[in-house]
């Protein structure tokens, strides 16, 4: 049989001419199913159902057949990413990351604390010298963020991180769940540092926490789900928050209204626009605590 130049090489079927041709990858499957794209021959096991008809496992990964790029099919969550085979990933690495910075400050004491918790401005008797964020120290806003020095407060954090984080980085995909963990931590640390005093420490991951709580709530009602269990469980946090003493309420309303906004922007965006206001919205959120974080230093410096 005649071939045209540069096009596969089609075999013949085993019956003769008159039957029907085999599989391009199988030639000793006879088969009267063709691609749609390249007209090959295809079996059972080679066609990959498309919009219309099927098509052969080398046309699907050279592209989608609609005249997009092949990942415009990839299936999506509601805020865009890609489903991942382990939703809970993200969630395990921060959990592990948590794990290990408590480990650390088990084996090194109260010197590990006092170098990587949030402080706004004070004097440091060991080191005879002022430290703090005020002094340069920016790595304490996130530092602080994975330090806990009490087991039954890692414990509490970690246990809601572990609840609240898989449904979200489900939903939101890995990467902007990452970027609303972190963010939401930051919001949390940098309220601390406006409102707390200056030469208060603090320290946990509850911020970031509160985030995703916030973040949980805003998902809830996009999706139209019933909000009753995610607000009781809001109010009961907020009143354990300002009940409870020795707590630092700026980090848990700093954490909440940051996740709630970035959550808000993510799964509320334009599909056709979600990665422009997705970043816009991540920005824009980092601005406001950089803005927060200047005028508190410029209170302290000036």
């Amino acid at each position: 049989m005649d071939q045209v130049p540069g096009s596969p090489q089609e075999p013949q079927d085993a019956r003769g001419g008159d039957g029907p041709q085999g599989c391009y990858r199988h030639p000793d499957r006879p088969t009267g199913v063709r691609c749609t794209r390249c007209d090959r021959p295809i079996c059972p096991d080679c066609m990959v159902s498309a919009s219309v008809g099927f098509q052969c496992q080398e046309c699907v990964r050279g592209g989608s057949g609609t005249g997009h790029a092949p990942q415009a099919t990839v299936p999506r969550t509601i805020a865009g990413g890609t489903i991942a085979a382990d939703p809970r990933l993200v969630t395990k690495i921060l959990l592990g990351l948590n794990a290990a910075v408590f480990l650390a400050v088990l084996a090194s004491g109260a010197e590990l604390v006092d170098r990587l918790d949030l402080l706004g401005l004070a004097f440091d008797p060991n080191r005879y010298q002022l430290v703090g964020v005020a002094e340069g120290e920016w790595y304490r806003l996130v530092t602080a963020m994975f330090l806990h020095q009490q087991i039954p407060h890692i414990a509490f954090n970690m246990l809601s991180l572990w609840w609240l984080g898989p449904p979200l980085e489900a939903a939101l995909g890995r990467l902007r769940f990452t970027a609303l963990y972190l963010i939401s931590g930051l919001g949390g640390s940098a309220l601390s540092y406006l409102l707390a005093a200056q030469n208060q420490p603090s320290l946990g991951a509850s911020g970031a926490i509160f985030g995703l709580l916030g973040a949980t709530a805003v998902l809830l009602r996009r999706l139209n789900y019933d909000m009753k269990p995610v607000l009781i469980l809001l109010a009961l946090n907020l009143a354990f928050t300002f009940l409870w003493p020795n707590i630092a309420w700026q980090a848990h309303v700093g954490g909440l209204v940051v996740g709630a906004a970035v959550a808000f922007g993510m799964v509320h965006a334009p599909r056709d626009r979600r990665a422009v206001i997705h970043v816009a919205t991540c920005v824009l959120a980092l601005l406001a605590i950089g803005a927060v974080v200047w005028v508190r230093t410029l209170q302290l410096v000036g």
